[in-house]
């Protein structure tokens, strides 16, 4: 070991002993308990973010934890591959988007390992190889056999610019959620999966989760969207035609004062044949998406709906929305109660009743009885419970080619072809993805490709892919088995490991990912491929990463993003705020604040310049440490350069008093603890009390950064602490110890070496976790100093007896102390006032 700490050379070192000695290799082990930790797979763009680093050190600290504590860890890696951006790098770029997309793995990969993460590389597993989707179509193909994935021409959102269908959870304020272009409406035949099946598993399965943040089940429940009514039956006027009208709070019965039905409820479509303004009021509709922002339209259909009940008639008004993201077609108008319905009433001249109750065939409603109102409606059959979703089924087609193909033929009399299971995988030829032109003119070149004919059988193969969505959505169960080809999971594989215990991802997906995976896993659990309900135990959704952002605007107003590494900062306030800017060319910019890195904002910075600068280690333990993990990070250089100091410290005394280690080589430990003296046993306290606090804080509270403060804490005890004897000495040693076994989940690279150098034979990464030594201190060997600050008590602090006669000893073991070395930084102290083993007084200046 050098007498310097030099990252760059001790990493590259320590990263080919774990690939010589597959260290991170792991196999099913009925003998131990297993660990499924799993950071969701990333998009292979081509380099990584700091938000990347985030996620996989946070999953690689809980990782190697687990491992010490004696468990059988599976942590996998791979790529979610699939998808629009490496199809559009190949129109731009000219090349193929698997060739792209593997430039990208092969970078990102060695980019991964000069972290040191800690992932069974065995277990890679790539979305769009073959080997992998053509389970995902076998699938597909078990699904529509079973009635559970379905083909019809249905209103999509569609992006214009990208030119395919997003699903509800990708539309944003009625914009992309990739390019922020306005999405319109649109009516095409789409291939759509029965997620609606699962609502109201989905919904009740979340109180299970007791390791999901309260936040994303709160989400997902209003995702799901579940509400409750009665739909109540009425009648046409002059008609036998009947009316279902769905009534969310039957509380407001006595206050209808007309019925709403949507632009394509069946009723107005008949109208639509006779009347040419409902007719073009239902193709403005149509243009639409029903969405809340846009304004609420009505329109008198001339005709009036009769309550059976009370033989009042109601006038029917068509409406462009009823219950925003529902499939609700019809329900009441209460100017009473909502403002929209009033100026509709205006509108129509409709009669406002406010009525206080209601005599019905001897039965007497009001708003107090209720229940007792929709039990007498049930039992007359003119009503019946009903509930809604907000969650639509999941429309799967994608009008892109570097997907996963859907193995299916459209004949030509229209009639759906599924293909057989001996046809798989699907994939398309490689001269498709030749040509620098959209999605529809490859097509349109390669039709001899697509059309079929076999035994008299004439179609077209779908042209369509899966969205990508469905690759993330079983790539956990694949991790269990990866090279298992005789069925999409072995059974026994995914018994043993799931479900997952920790899965580390953004609080971005909780709608999207999050959900399907639920879906996806239930699905499998249908089919007999796995056991459990739930995919994930336990759920961490780190927050953001935030840097410094600033612009300029040129003349045309055009924002010009400078990034910080091109910034000079001129000038701060009393708070530390940047008040003045400008860049290494002298032009003056303006300072945006801490935003989310983005290569649009240019404030992004480069995860492999931060590793050539100061390594790996000091990336991942400043990552931990800067923030608690579910909360934003703010990237600041300077919290970098102190990790690294803490780091130097660590290796400079280590290397300083490693000399001493041949003196207790021979020492029986079993009797050790029983003769060292009060100040020992204070220290070896200490040591005890910070393995339990550290252990609390990674495995139950989650909190890195307080874990990493408390090995500071103990590392400047164990600086500070003068060894007198060879019992100081034997007590620092193992102290180096526990804090080498404790930095190892976060700085894995420098506790390797330091591991060896103080003595150890083995390699720290089949090392146990610190426990505790068992040791007696006698309390009677402490007494209480009352602590003032001008008088006033403001701590009660235990003092170690052997200080009872000395106030230097005893000043600087309260200005030792944690909580009272921070609570004394805000005041400029004068002098002391010491009473003898009662008090001790601070004066400060007023």
């Amino acid at each position: 070991m050098k007498k310097e700490y030099l990252p760059k050379e001790i990493e590259l070192y320590v990263q080919k002993e774990w690939d010589i000695k597959k260290t991170f290799k792991v196999t099913e082990d009925q003998n131990k308990k297993k660990f499924y930790c799993l950071s969701m797979l990333p998009y292979p763009s081509g380099k990584l973010h700091m938000g990347h680093v985030r996620n996989y050190t946070i999953g690689d600290v809980i990782a190697r934890y687990q491992r010490m504590l004696g468990k059988n860890v599976l942590h996998p890696i791979g790529w979610d591959a699939f998808g629009l951006p490496a199809e559009i790098a190949a129109i731009n770029n000219n090349i193929r988007p698997d060739i792209w997309t593997n430039n990208n793995i092969n970078y990102m990969k060695k980019q991964l390992k000069l972290l040191g993460f800690s992932f069974d590389w065995d277990r890679e597993i790539t979305t769009c190889n073959p080997d992998y989707y053509r389970w995902e179509q076998w699938f597909f193909l078990k699904l529509y056999d079973h009635g559970l994935v379905y083909k019809k021409i249905s209103p999509v959102n569609w992006c214009p610019i990208d030119q395919t269908v997003l699903a509800n959870e990708q539309v944003h304020n009625n914009r992309c959620w990739r390019c922020n272009t306005t999405v319109i409406k649109k009516s095409i035949s789409q291939w759509f999966l029965k997620i609606t099946n699962y609502a109201e598993e989905l919904l009740n399965s979340l109180k299970t989760l007791d390791g999901w943040p309260q936040k994303v089940k709160t989400m997902q429940i209003n995702w799901i969207g579940k509400i409750k009514g009665l739909e109540v039956n009425f009648y046409i006027f002059n008609s036998n035609e009947k009316l279902s009208v769905f009534i969310h709070n039957i509380y407001y019965y006595i206050d209808i004062c007309f019925i709403k039905i949507l632009f394509n409820h069946p009723i107005s479509i008949k109208l639509s044949y006779i009347n040419i303004k409902i007719n073009n009021f239902i193709k403005s509709c149509n243009l639409l998406l029903q969405e809340d922002s846009i304004k609420e339209k009505c329109m008198n259909s001339g005709l009036f709906a009769i309550d059976k009940l009370t033989k009042k008639k109601f006038p029917i008004l068509i409406v462009n929305k009823i219950f925003h993201n529902y499939n609700i077609k019809s329900t009441i108008g209460i100017p009473t109660h909502n403002k929209q319905d009033l100026i509709f009433a205006k509108k129509y001249n409709i009669s406002i009743i406010n009525n206080i109750d209601l005599i019905i065939n001897g039965f007497h409603y009001n708003k107090n009885n209720i229940k007792l109102f929709i039990k007498y409606l049930i039992k007359q059959k003119i009503a019946k419970l009903k509930k809604y979703y907000r969650l639509k089924d999941w429309s799967i087609s994608r009008q892109r080619l570097w997907g996963t193909p859907i193995p299916i033929i459209i004949l030509n009399n229209k009639k759906i072809l599924p293909l057989e299971e001996n046809d798989l995988p699907i994939s398309f030829p490689n001269q498709i993805f030749n040509i620098k032109k959209n999605y529809s003119e490859k097509i349109n070149k390669n039709l001899n490709w697509f059309k079929y004919n076999l035994n008299g059988k004439k179609g077209f193969r779908e042209i369509d892919t899966l969205d990508t969505f469905i690759e993330s959505s079983w790539y956990y169960a694949r991790y269990t088995c990866p090279k298992y080809n005789k069925a999409m999971l072995n059974k026994s594989s995914v018994k043993y490991w799931l479900p997952v215990d920790q899965y580390i991802g953004g609080i971005e997906h909780a709608t999207m990912h999050l959900m399907y995976f639920r879906f996806f896993h239930k699905l499998m659990r249908d089919f007999n491929l796995l056991e459990n309900d739930e995919p994930v135990k336990k759920l961490l959704c780190q927050g953001m990463v935030l840097a410094d952002s600033f612009y300029y605007i040129d003349k045309n107003n055009k924002y010009h993003w400078i990034s910080p590494e091109n910034v000079i900062i001129k000038k701060r306030d009393k708070n530390n705020n940047i008040i003045d800017v400008e860049d290494n060319t002298g032009k003056k910019l303006i300072y945006n604040g801490m935003i989310k890195m983005s290569k649009s904002k240019n404030n992004g910075v480069d995860p492999e310049n931060i590793i050539k600068k100061y390594g790996a280690d000091i990336l991942r333990i400043f990552i931990m440490f800067a923030a608690p993990p579910h909360i934003s990070l703010e990237w600041k250089e300077s919290g970098i350069k102190g990790m690294s100091r803490f780091l130097k410290k660590i290796w400079k005394f280590i290397y300083q008093h490693n000399k001493f280690n041949c003196k207790i080589n021979n020492i029986d430990k079993k009797n050790f603890y029983l003769k060292i003296n009060i100040k020992q046993k204070l220290l070896q306290n200490f040591i005890n009390k910070t393995i339990i606090k550290v252990s609390d804080d990674i495995e139950k509270k989650q909190i890195f950064n307080t874990a990493i403060s408390s090995i500071m804490l103990l590392v400047n005890k164990i600086v500070k602490y003068k060894i007198m004897n060879l019992e100081d000495h034997i007590i620092i040693h193992d102290a180096l110890i526990v804090i080498v076994k404790m930095l190892y989940p976060f700085t894995p690279h420098f506790c390797f070496v330091l591991w060896k150098y103080i003595g150890n034979n083995n390699d720290i990464d089949h090392e146990k976790w610190p426990v505790v030594v068992n040791i007696k201190l006698n309390m009677k060997n402490e007494f209480d100093i009352i602590v003032q600050l001008n008088g006033k008590k403001k701590y009660i602090i235990k003092i170690p007896y052997i200080y009872k006669n000395s106030k230097d000893n005893i000043k600087k073991y309260i200005f030792n102390d944690n909580k009272i070395s921070k609570f004394i930084l805000k005041f400029n102290i004068i002098k002391t006032i010491y009473i003898p083993n009662k008090i001790f007084n601070l004066i400060t200046i007023k």
